[in-house]
């Protein structure tokens, strides 16, 4: 699947179906090889531009996917276009009902105590079948050893990592050479829908890619995070002149 990649400001998307992405990581659950997957947006791809040690982080991954509607159109513009979204939430969804269907195990790091567990409980209610190989929430600065080795001990076959990025994804490239199995992946605030804190977009506004609007307005506090599609356009723009 590597060689199928459109790079977008530097950065190496996967030109991939949704069902081949989730049929990927599940050869990749059954043959218990670690994996790192990155579902990027405009946001973080324009966050990568200007922080090298980020950047790094996800030239760790193993794929990187289009989580934004923003990166299809950008794709677009640099005339490779990106066969589909690959959100993170999507594949999150998909990875828990695989898993309580085949038994796999979790491990849940990240959000407030109260949000994980929720998340956590809900999870287990909503997916029986599922192991959930352990959790904890996201603030452990002064026991990060304890909890790599309480992940390590519990060998998940899915570890999501809910810190929000930049922090999920240094984290997981940081610490990915200590593991032997698991497919690790950053899922920012999945965990707060999971927790049923925050709810998704309608299927009429994920269809329509306004999802971003939908957020916009319920989230009016969100606007500035909005700036970097237009900056991000501007940016792929200029790159398809230069090349």
């Amino acid at each position: 699947m590597r060689k199928n990649i459109v790079d977008i400001l530097d950065i190496p998307f996967m030109n991939v179906k949704f069902n081949e992405m989730v049929n990927e990581t599940v050869q990749r659950i059954k043959t218990t090889t670690k994996t790192f997957i990155v579902t990027a947006n405009p946001e973080i791809v324009m966050y990568a531009k200007r922080n090298d040690l980020y950047k790094m982080s996800l030239m760790v991954a193993d794929f990187i996917v289009p989580d934004g509607y923003g990166i299809l159109l950008g794709s677009k513009i640099l005339k490779s276009p990106l066969q589909e979204r690959v959100t993170g939430f999507d594949l999150t969804i998909k990875l828990l009902e695989l898993a309580a269907e085949n038994g796999w195990s979790i491990f849940l790091l990240g959000g407030t105590e109260e949000t994980n567990e929720k998340a956590a409980n809900n999870i287990l209610h909503k997916y029986p079948g599922i192991t959930l190989a352990g959790r904890h929430h996201g603030f452990f600065d002064d026991s990060e050893e304890e909890i790599i080795e309480k992940v390590k001990s519990s060998k998940p076959d899915i570890v999501l990592v809910a810190m929000g990025f930049p922090k999920q994804e240094q984290w997981i490239s940081s610490h990915l050479r200590l593991f032997e199995k698991g497919i690790f992946i950053g899922v920012g605030g999945t965990i707060d829908v999971l927790a049923g804190t925050v709810k998704r977009a309608p299927l009429f506004w994920r269809k329509s890619n306004l999802e971003w609007l939908y957020r916009l307005i319920k989230q009016p506090s969100r606007w500035k995070r909005m700036l970097f599609l237009p900056l991000f356009v501007l940016y792929v723009i200029k790159s398809r002149f230069k090349k």
